[in-house]
């Protein structure tokens, strides 16, 4: 199996990828950009893509929202990953020698008290936590430093400089797993469904459709909304519902149809283990 991952080896991204095929053999095919990513699964250069969705210190990530609706994939899965942010450099350097600080930039987003308690440090955005730090080993880069976590720490030989340098120590990505077609991925429960649909563009329809998810027992954990390319003041709406009774889903789904000019299934899947400090999507 190929799984297709934005970032390189010890990203996080790498991580959730290990944590969810925990036990399966994997080749990874890095990818620069979370369009790349989308890319190389549609055209059938890896089986699987791990993409990053959410954060509990920055919400949601809406671009990759954006391409859930552009892209036909299906969700089979997903993982929560405990992200610790650290920054290292070169053997010998100390804190008072560094003046650049390298990452992603959601990265830099989730250190940025630290960044501030240090003003002289200059961030600087690169494409992927890990592959900030692989550059600076390859370069041999004194006076820079990376924000990436231990495993890239360890595997290009650097010396953390200060750890768990993350705004709140309770952050966490959600991760989904994202196939080309429906696939089953263990003989888990689906009990986690995303939907993605349109709404006509009159009073109430939001208000009517999330009654619908109400009637039919269905637990609403997730609500996004992204303006429709090339139709002015509409919007799609994607939610996350949970519930395993497949009738009552059925009759959800059924039900909106009368309220929505689109409806795409995303995904029917195991929901993925909340961390026992994670709450609602926001930091504990």
């Amino acid at each position: 199996m190929k799984v297709a991952i934005q970032g390189g080896q010890a990203s996080f991204h790498h991580l959730a990828a290990r944590q969810y095929f925990n036990g399966q053999e994997f080749e990874m095919a890095e990818c620069r950009t979370f369009r790349q990513l989308c890319q190389v699964l549609q055209n059938g250069k890896a089986d699987r893509a791990v993409m990053a969705i959410e954060n509990s210190l920055l919400g949601s990530i809406l671009p990759n929202y954006a391409l859930l609706q552009e892209y036909s994939f299906h969700i089979s899965g997903e993982t929560y990953l405990h992200i610790r942010h650290n920054l290292m450099a070169l053997p010998g350097q100390s804190l008072k020698d560094i003046r650049f600080v390298c990452s992603h930039p959601l990265a830099l987003l989730q250190c940025s008290e630290f960044l501030e308690q240090h003003p002289r440090l200059r961030a600087q955005e690169s494409f992927d936590t890990a592959e900030s730090a692989r550059e600076i080993r390859e370069k041999l880069l004194p006076g820079t430093a990376a924000i990436a976590g231990r495993l890239a720490a360890e595997r290009y030989q650097l010396t953390i400089l200060a750890e768990e340098i993350e705004n709140v120590k309770q952050n966490y990505t959600r991760f989904l797993i994202l196939s080309r077609k429906a696939v089953r991925e263990n003989g888990a429960i689906a009990d986690k469904t995303s939907l993605n649909f349109y709404l006509k563009h009159r009073v109430g329809a939001l208000a009517e459709a999330l009654d619908i998810f109400r009637r039919c027992g269905l637990n609403l954990t997730l609500i996004q909304s992204l303006p429709v390319p090339g139709r002015p003041s509409e919007y799609a709406f994607q939610v996350d519902l949970e519930g395993e009774r497949r009738k009552s889903l059925e009759q959800g789904i059924e039900e909106l149809r009368r309220l929505s000019d689109k409806i795409q299934v995303l995904g029917i899947y195991p929901k993925g283990a909340l961390p026992h400090d994670y709450s609602g999507g926001k930091a504990a």
